[in-house]
């Protein structure tokens, strides 16, 4: 896999970020991506290590030394197919996640690990330019009709393999617009919303039916699935608020980074009416938590122009490196 002595010949390279005076000032996604040449580089770093714990590092079981050996050989349509075999939108993932496969690469035990996330985007990024992602309606319909309730990444997931598998699927969102957290919880500046519209037309036209602004157990009954559907799948997400048991959480200022968040989604997206107006500008914001979420709030916050930022974070400093 990969160049048998690239990881002795070539060292990691990453994304660089656009300056900071430049990406406070806007929404967009601010990595500057590698040339192909740099990534094909960055694959041949795989090592032949024997065992490849990268496999179980990963949540999904991507084939990573597989795509990883593609992309050095230039062979980018063979990566992307190798890469949808197991991560229906390698495009979410490899902008959002955090990356545990880098954690368990073996050549990280004494050296920089693999770039396999950059790779992993920028595999599906080639596949969609060069028209190689198509859709891929069944063959066969089962006559069998599936609800899946919540369009964030499980329902998306699990909507498009119900639907290859021939089942007619129509998905629910109580929202106005399809996505869940990614997008109404990230950032554009992590992911540009026009990455989910990308993926829901190519669901689309793969047979599935999106019904946004449809809250089940209000707009729509359970037991109206039940009698109209064969089978319900529910993958509602992950949005209800923690709170901390501290005196004066509840006072005029503080808020939840969900809403936080989804109202500056909304905002970027144009909307500009709301009950209540959240924003940082000419504030002094402290943001509790110090994850991801905690990071979007900061970033978030900056943009807004915030006086000053600061960080309540119950863990120590993290490395500088993985």
């Amino acid at each position: 896999m990969g160049k048998i002595t690239g990881f002795l010949e070539f060292e990691r390279q990453v994304e660089a970020y656009e300056a900071v005076d430049k990406r406070v000032k806007n929404y967009k996604e601010f990595t500057v991506p590698l040339s192909s040449d740099d990534l094909q580089k960055q694959g041949a770093r795989c090592m032949d290590c024997g065992i490849p714990f990268c496999h179980s590092g990963c949540p999904l079981g991507n084939l990573i030394p597989d795509f990883n050996d593609k992309v050095y050989k230039g062979k980018w349509k063979e990566a992307a197919a190798i890469l949808h075999s197991t991560n229906n939108f390698p495009e979410f993932t490899g902008r959002l996640c955090p990356a545990p496969c880098e954690e368990a690469c073996v050549l990280g035990i004494n050296e920089d690990p693999v770039t396999i996330e950059n790779i992993e985007k920028n595999i599906v990024e080639q596949a969609f330019k060069e028209g190689w992602i198509k859709p891929q309606p069944p063959q066969k319909r089962t006559n069998k009709k599936i609800a899946v309730v919540g369009s964030g990444p499980s329902g998306l997931a699990a909507a498009q393999q119900l639907n290859r598998a021939g089942h007619w699927v129509t998905v629910f969102e109580r929202d106005s617009k399809v996505g869940g957290l990614l997008r109404y919880g990230i950032p554009d500046f992590k992911m540009e919303k026009h990455v989910i519209d990308r993926r829901i037309k190519v669901l689309e036209e793969e047979g599935i039916v999106f019904k946004t602004n449809t809250q089940i157990g209000t707009d729509l009954k359970a037991q109206k699935l039940q009698s109209d559907f064969d089978a319900v799948v529910l993958c509602t997400g992950a949005t209800v608020r923690r709170s901390i048991p501290v005196k004066g959480a509840d006072l005029k200022g503080v808020y939840q980074a969900m809403d936080f968040l989804k109202q500056n989604n909304e905002r970027v997206d144009g909307k500009d009416e709301f009950s209540e107006i959240i924003h940082a500008k000419d504030k002094n914001v402290i943001v509790i938590g110090g994850g991801d979420t905690g990071s979007d709030c900061i970033g978030t916050s900056n943009r807004h122009g915030a006086k000053s930022v600061v960080n309540f974070e119950i863990l120590d400093k993290p490395s500088v490196g993985r």
